[in-house]
């Protein structure tokens, strides 16, 4: 059975970004999410990625920031052009071009020495309030939920 899909030619271009890759031992992930952020570079272009200029790689750094690209998708779409261009096509002065964006980290919400204790008298079981114990005491700051109908965030 034909299936034009399937049956299509791998382009050259394509095939070498495949082959450093696997060279490198990208995960599955990171070669699929690579493929598909050339792709989109390829698209925002209308012609072959490896013919972008600084100025295409600028506007399409800014297109994607004006359509509410996430922070962390641009900057993983960087990483996959920069390996790109440095790699597949030899362009280092290209990747040079293109810019990271600080993403700003929000630090963790701690609770109050009161908050604590609440969260521990909250509890009916010996066995529950010690494991609170040990996972709030190690870090695990992620308790600021419902505890026993009490809201805690």
């Amino acid at each position: 059975m034909h299936h034009p899909i399937l049956d299509a030619r791998i382009s050259p271009l394509r095939q070498r970004l495949i082959d450093d890759m696997n060279m490198r031992r990208f995960s599955r992930e990171t070669q699929r999410n690579y493929l598909r952020d050339i792709g989109r570079l390829a698209t925002f272009l209308g012609r072959s990625p490896d013919t972008a200029t600084a100025d295409d790689l600028r506007r399409f750094q800014i297109e994607q920031q004006d359509d509410g690209v996430p922070v962390p998708t641009m900057n993983s779409i960087v990483s996959a052009l920069r390996f790109f261009f440095t790699h597949t096509v030899d362009r280092p002065d290209l990747a040079r071009k293109l810019v990271r964006l600080a993403h700003p980290r929000k630090l963790p919400v701690v609770l109050s020495r009161d908050e604590v204790a609440r969260l521990l008298n909250a509890t009916t079981c010996l066995k529950h309030q010690a494991a609170l114990s040990v996972a709030y005491g190690s870090g695990l700051r992620l308790l600021r939920r419902r505890v026993n109908g009490q809201n805690w965030g």
